[in-house]
């Protein structure tokens, strides 16, 4: 996704993004995304 493109410039997007993480909670599982995983596997033709 290109941030840049919706919100017209990468220094809106970035503060854009700044906001809303700010003061957020992140927490790192260290597990593999599920998502990203089927994204890939869509990519590579993979069903399952």
């Amino acid at each position: 996704m290109d941030w840049s493109h919706g919100a017209g410039r990468v220094e809106t997007s970035a503060a854009i993004i700044d906001r809303l993480t700010y003061n957020a909670t992140i927490i790192e599982s260290e597990t593999d995304s599920y998502r990203l995983a089927c994204t890939r596997a869509q990519q590579t033709g993979v069903t399952g």
